[in-house]
């Protein structure tokens, strides 16, 4: 029976469309100057010339933008929903979208919702005066919430949801492939759409350079010309004295996306995907998948979510806040998607202006989990690599010792490397050492790390970061990892079990007498050239 195709197989040669884009990107809205309690405090009797800064002043200013908000509706014909609760919103707003003509404001809708507002707290008078003091501090309070469904030129769907309570926290909602679309679609570019994504395009490169363009620059100019257009909480004069909104990253997702030319092919990657990678959730590979460092003290659940009933495959790994999700798209395309729901989670900056550094390490997420699927799923080894590794030799102009299969050390070794097959910043003595201490059982010292590590180098399985202390694996090294490890718990050590003496009252008699076989013909070879036992 001829072998499954391994995950390579699959994709090699059969992948007419790779794209690497920008999906949801929901980014916070706020007004610097109105965060903390000075300011607010500043804002109340400084700048709008308060007397007393107090929190009674905030319902007239959220009354007047419910009205405004009223009055900007019924002047430009506009519905105004009120959303149920647990109705999914977008759905109920489709319609509107799909049927918009020109660029506009098509749909506004209206929900309560927990928001992070300001709040007036501990009041305490003036012994002499009797004057009130007010302190300030943020709680979470549920408020009306305003969504302005807009149909873009530039962005297609998107909108702008702004809180009616101070200091009126809002956020704006787009797509990256929605904005990819009408670019191609404006230079006269065909393409098939693939629900939120691509399933052909007319010009591949095109499609590549216009992701790779998407910029905070063209983000901001969005929220910008509809800032401007719809019903504000602050005046004119407000934001002329400089209360106006930045930009701020929520949530993220960015996506790769491979569309195979048969839709079989996608299915049957999953199939070995899900075999082979439900460890990536854990911690020691999620620290490696991410490049972040994972303590005992690091939030929330790492794990690896595998749903394959009823539904497409999907898998899910976590970190903190954030995932990384891979599944079947329409039953033809792999989308593995990182989804950043706190930048700081991966060591970036919240401001939009880093938004293309969050991209950055989101590629090289996606990239990486697909590279140690590729290799996971393809232990095969060539004759003279094996050899190369298993047996002494002279490379770099020194005689090796032999990393010999079976063998407990290298084993454990081996085992140990498989853990950092997608780690792009490599692993030292001292992040490694403790993984081949565990898997080995026994005593490891550094001195016994430094000396695998001389082995390994010198077999040209790892190479040494010019500069540091760390090492990466190259190509051949991530095979022989993972030909030692992946074959000797799939194969070896089910057919010593199935021979042991303790082992099970009914063995497979088919697989005994094969052994037995092999085992006579290896014992009279031996006679036969009078080879001791």
């Amino acid at each position: 029976m001829a072998a499954p195709p391994t995950v390579a197989e699959l994709l090699d040669g059969h992948v007419t469309l790779d794209v690497e884009c920008f999906d949801r990107l929901y980014v916070n809205a706020y007004i610097p100057t109105l965060q903390t309690p000075g300011g607010v405090v500043y804002f109340l009797h400084d700048h709008r010339g308060h007397p007393i800064p107090s929190p009674a002043l905030f319902r007239p200013m959220g009354e007047a933008f419910r009205a405004a908000v009223a009055a900007f509706a019924g002047a430009n014909d506009i519905p105004l929903i009120r959303f149920k609760p647990r109705q999914r919103k977008l759905d109920v707003v489709r319609p509107y979208l799909d049927a918009a003509e020109a660029s506009g404001v098509v749909a506004i809708g209206v929900d309560q919702e927990v928001q992070r507002v300001t709040m007036g707290t501990d009041l305490r008078r003036d012994p002499a005066t009797g004057c009130p003091h007010y302190s300030f501090r943020k709680v979470d309070r549920r408020v009306t919430v305003f969504y302005f469904y807009i149909a873009d030129a530039e962005w297609g769907p998107c909108f702008i949801k702004i809180c009616a309570y101070f200091p009126y926290p809002a956020k704006l909602w787009a797509n990256g492939h929605e904005w990819a679309k009408r670019q191609l679609h404006k230079r006269g570019i065909d393409y098939v759409a693939l629900a939120n994504g691509f399933a052909s395009v007319e010009d591949p490169r095109a499609l590549h350079r216009l992701c790779r363009a998407l910029s905070p620059r063209k983000l901001q100019a969005l929220f910008d010309r509809w800032i401007t257009v719809i019903p504000q909480p602050l005046t004119a004069e407000d934001r002329a004295a400089g209360y106006d909104w930045e930009l701020s990253m929520n949530q993220i997702e960015f996506s790769k996306t491979l569309v195979l030319d048969r839709p079989a092919r996608a299915r049957a990657f999953f199939e070995h995907v899900i075999s082979d990678n439900v460890g990536l959730g854990r911690p020691s590979e999620v620290e490696l998948v991410f490049s972040r460092r994972v303590q005992k003290n690091t939030p929330g659940l790492f794990r690896t979510r595998v749903v394959t009933e009823g539904v497409d495959p999907r898998i899910s790994i976590y970190y903190k806040g954030s995932r990384v999700k891979e599944y079947l798209k329409e039953g033809r395309a792999i989308r593995i998607e990182t989804v950043i729901n706190n930048p700081t989670d991966i060591g970036c900056k919240r401001r939009i202006c880093h938004l293309g550094t969050l991209g950055a390490i989101c590629r090289d997420v996606n990239r990486r989990i697909l590279s140690v699927q590729r290799v996971v799923s393809a232990p095969s080894l060539s004759t003279s690599l094996f050899e190369r590794v298993a047996l002494p030799d002279g490379r770099a102009g020194h005689r090796t010792v032999a990393l010999r299969y079976g063998d407990p050390r290298p084993m454990a070794l081996m085992a140990a490397l498989t853990l950092c097959l997608h780690h792009v910043a490599g692993f030292t003595n001292k992040s490694l050492r403790p993984l081949v201490a565990t898997l080995l059982g026994t005593t490891y010292t550094s001195s016994q790390m430094s000396y695998d590590l001389w082995r390994l180098k010198g077999k040209g399985l790892i190479e040494r970061i010019a500069e540091t202390h760390t090492y990466v694996l190259t190509p051949d090294g991530a095979r022989a990892a993972t030909f030692y490890t992946k074959t000797f718990r799939s194969i070896v050590d089910p057919l010593f079990a199935a021979i042991a003496p303790d082992a099970g009252p009914r063995p497979d008699p088919d697989l005994r007498r094969a052994l037995r076989i092999i085992d006579h013909t290896i014992t009279r070879q031996a006679q036969e050239v009078r080879i001791a036992a």
